[in-house]
């Protein structure tokens, strides 16, 4: 993971589109009685075609078609962004453009295995944008216990709440394609999916994130879970999390590393040994052959990492061709710290079995970035491959991303 400060550019709302509804007052800081033409009721529908930008704070409806999606985007004021199966967005990337859903918004978002929802970039470079970001009303263990922290995405939004079972929308057959823009400093990125405190009550499943050039999902904290998710190609880790994010029903979720890839799984809790271990059943992480962390002789190259007292109980969890890099050695399991081994390994809040390791160097041992604990284990012959449904879904320019799995 990477620090991320994002320059937000000062955005008004405008959202210029082909709609079926009247022109409406909105909140757009342009002073009393100035009025824009844009969707903001129940009523206000796209029907097929337009280009979505601005702030969003009255309810929308986004139905099949093809849209441009142009800045940042935001959805609040109680607002729920309602797209239905088969609309695509195509992402500007002259600026920095993204998909926020702020803590008193919602997304509605249901596509289907056939027909998906689709963000995507014509140039289709990885970070071209900023992907989709959600913030929750759920509790998180920030830096020294705090259980508020600002966002690194550039908001500049406090997350972290009370309400574990907080809602705020669902997700089903979603694709983020070529997200992970570069922001600050130049160096850093967004992910392709961002959740800060999201609870318990949203729904994200069947989800993809392609060729992002951060993340594929990262979880600052919060309690939500997530099921049939995907993660393909995705520079950095596929899988990530801090602030003592605690999920318990996660499961299917699939890597697959190619090109560019550092840890299939990266865990911690921002430094709180008193977390609750989140929990995901059935994952498959495969690195694709040549594929190279993104810093040359860097030791991100293991299938999962547990550092600053990061816990997770996994369960069926395939793993496979996660070799040494140079002098670096690739891990099924790579422990970082002392303390997260004494206070996580050794007390059951990491639990990685029953396992399968296949085609990758240092088989049947953790490895330990400091000193040596020793856990071995066997591989089990009841290890499966994560189940996916085929489909459009999971098919980007006539490849399809579920072929790992075969």
């Amino acid at each position: 993971m990477k620090r991320r400060v994002l320059s937000l550019l000062s955005l008004t709302a405008v959202l210029t589109l082909a709609l079926n509804s009247c022109t409406i007052e909105v909140n757009d800081g342009l002073g009393d009685g100035t009025t824009v033409t844009t969707p903001g009721t129940t009523e206000s529908v796209l029907s097929g075609s337009g280009t979505l930008s601005g702030t969003i704070s009255k309810d929308i409806l986004i139905k099949k078609g093809s849209y441009t999606l142009d800045g940042i985007v935001k959805i609040t004021n109680n607002a729920t962004i309602t797209i239905e199966a088969g609309a695509t967005f195509n992402v500007v990337t002259s600026k920095t453009s993204g998909l926020v859903i702020l803590q008193d918004g919602k997304i509605n978002a249901v596509g289907t295995a056939a027909e998906p929802i689709v963000f995507t970039t014509s140039t289709k470079t990885p970070g071209d944008w900023g992907g989709i970001t959600i913030y929750g009303s759920a509790p998180i263990k920030a830096v020294n216990g705090n259980t508020q922290a600002l966002s690194e995405d550039g908001n500049n939004v406090y997350y972290g709440g009370t309400d574990a079972n907080s809602n705020s929308g669902t997700m089903k057959f979603v694709r983020v394609e070529y997200a992970g823009k570069k922001i600050g400093d130049g160096t850093s990125e967004t992910n392709s999916m961002t959740f800060y405190a999201v609870g318990a009550g949203t729904t994200l499943e069947n989800l993809v994130t392609y060729k992002g050039t951060d993340d594929g999902y990262e979880f600052f904290g919060g309690t939500v879970s997530a099921k049939n998710i995907v993660s393909y190609g995705n520079f950095d880790d596929s899988f990530d999390w801090q602030d003592a994010w605690s999920g318990q029903n996660n499961t299917n979720w699939y890597a697959f590393q190619t090109g560019t890839g550092n840890f299939g799984m990266e865990i911690e809790a921002s430094g709180n040994a008193d977390n609750v271990a989140p929990k995901v059943s059935n994952i498959t992480l495969i690195r694709d052959t040549n594929t190279n962390p993104e810093s040359a002789n860097s030791p991100e190259i293991s299938a999962i990492q547990f550092k600053k007292h990061g816990t997770g109980i996994f369960s069926n969890v395939y793993i496979s061709g996660y070799k040494n890099i140079g002098t670096q050695k690739g891990y099924a399991v790579l422990i970082q710290d002392d303390a997260t081994n004494t206070s996580q390994v050794n007390t059951g809040k990491v639990v990685v079995s029953p396992l399968t390791y296949l085609n990758s160097d240092n088989p049947g041992v953790w490895g330990y970035a400091q000193t040596n604990g020793g856990k071995t284990f066997t591989n089990a012959a009841t290890v499966t491959k994560v189940s996916l449904t085929p489909g459009a879904w999971a098919t980007v320019d006539g490849v399809n991303l579920l072929a790992g799995l075969q």
